[in-house]
């Protein structure tokens, strides 16, 4: 799967996430318009229907039409339905979760979830037999499908040219089920996370008003809409501010890992067991489970220095040593973790996050909404979103004045 996540695959993918963050760029413009000056908009509900968009066609080449209001779409109703989060759970979900013979007895969210997997897995195996049909057809006159042949816009498209390959072992194939079993990944991990970080650098902006300016400035020496991935790359203090945000508000607080054998994990530093014996290894069973605890390392002043909770891109400039110590696949940090585990699509995310910066921000200015007393509770769930304290009904959200960027007049001259 990793050639499907290649820098020359997204570099392909670069286009579609500029064109899905231009159409959302219009819609706040129409609802500003419509308001006749700046308007609050919940810009995670935005951010959140885009990039579901951007995933759908990036990873599958599916328009899933988040952004169409009013327009249903049966597999975009069937994976709110599978991933829609509550603010608290029910008594009886909670039992269920330690009282195992409670599992087998159904209940009304259960049963909607079962007949939105149904929907999930027809028309994710109705995609599939698409492709491998067209890739046939496509390559009818030749003797199969080779790897050097293996290309394709979408992921889902790329991922079943390889598997088809005549040139790689039957052994390193996926089934169809396998290859199912990736759409939901590929939908979860290309959505949630990057509406969420795109979200939290937006408020991370309203609370640092010269951070706001100096990106846009920059942004704004771009004479194109639609940069290329290396264009964007090419942008230093955007790649600053995005990586403070992936630092201070990882998507992700924490992850796990399940022990595959009896192991010993090195420490940093020697520390006390409850016998006061003096260790330098933790030792794990297998079958244990281990906390990856990503927020606090990202934010750890022993890495980071006194102003680790800070939201400071310039850091980036110069940074302590000791990030160095952080196993991370990207950035100094473990957003995206580390090792052989680690997020296979994190070039995917960055640049998707880095388009919808660059259309986003050189469009509008925002402030924010609501008194920051009032707004940050990052709700206990896989992905840390935001809520109104004031406005718990509501869901997460994140209500930001919204108005569009107008320069200076000196700016003119």
């Amino acid at each position: 799967m990793n050639p499907a996540f290649g820098p020359a695959q997204i570099q392909e993918l670069t286009e579609i996430f500029l064109e899905k963050a231009l159409k959302l760029r219009d819609q706040w413009q129409l609802d500003i318009d419509r308001n006749e000056g700046p308007t609050r908009i919940d810009v995670l509900f935005g951010l959140s229907r885009m990039t579901l968009d951007a995933i759908g066609v990036a990873g599958f080449n599916y328009d899933f039409d988040a952004l169409a209001d009013g327009k249903p779409n049966e597999l975009n109703t069937a994976f709110k339905t599978i991933f829609s989060s509550e603010i608290g759970l029910p008594v009886f979900t909670i039992l269920r979760a330690f009282i195992p013979p409670l599992r087998v007895i159904p209940t009304s969210r259960s049963i909607k979830k079962a007949a939105a997997m149904k929907v999930m897995r027809r028309i994710g195996m109705e995609l599939i037999q698409e492709k491998k049909a067209a890739i046939l057809a496509e390559k009818s006159r030749a003797s199969g499908v080779e790897k050097k042949d293996v290309r394709g816009r979408d992921i889902l498209s790329l991922l079943i040219k390889a598997n088809m390959s005549t040139d790689i072992p039957e052994s390193q194939k996926l089934s169809d089920e396998d290859v199912l079993a990736q759409i939901p990944t590929f939908i979860v991990a290309g959505h949630e996370t990057t509406s969420t970080a795109v979200t939290w650098t937006l408020y991370s902006l309203t609370q640092a008003p010269r951070v706001q300016v100096k990106l846009r400035d920059e942004l704004l020496s771009v004479r194109t809409e639609k940069p290329s991935m290396d264009e964007l790359n090419a942008l230093p203090y955007l790649d600053m501010v995005v990586k403070e945000v992936l630092r201070v508000h990882a998507p992700v607080a924490t992850s796990q890992r399940v022990a595959e054998k009896d192991d010993e994990i090195p420490c940093g530093k020697p520390y006390k067991d409850r016998n006061g014996v003096e260790q330098n290894t933790v030792r794990v069973a297998k079958g244990d489970t281990v906390m990856i605890p990503i927020q606090a390392i990202n934010r750890d002043k022993a890495f980071w220095g006194e102003e680790s909770f800070e939201f400071k891109p310039e850091r980036w400039e110069n940074l302590p040593e000791a990030t160095a110590g952080i196993p991370g696949v990207w950035g100094h940090m473990l957003t995206f973790l580390g090792g052989p585990r680690a997020c296979i699509g994190y070039r995917f995310s960055l640049i998707e996050m880095k388009a919808m910066m660059f259309t986003l921000i050189r469009a509008f200015e925002y402030e924010l909404a609501v008194d920051p007393k009032d707004l940050i509770k990052k709700t206990a769930m896989i992905v840390q979103r935001p809520l109104v304290l004031s406005e718990l009904e509501s869901g997460s959200q994140m209500p930001l004045i919204v108005k569009p960027y107008r320069p200076a007049e000196d700016q003119l001259v």
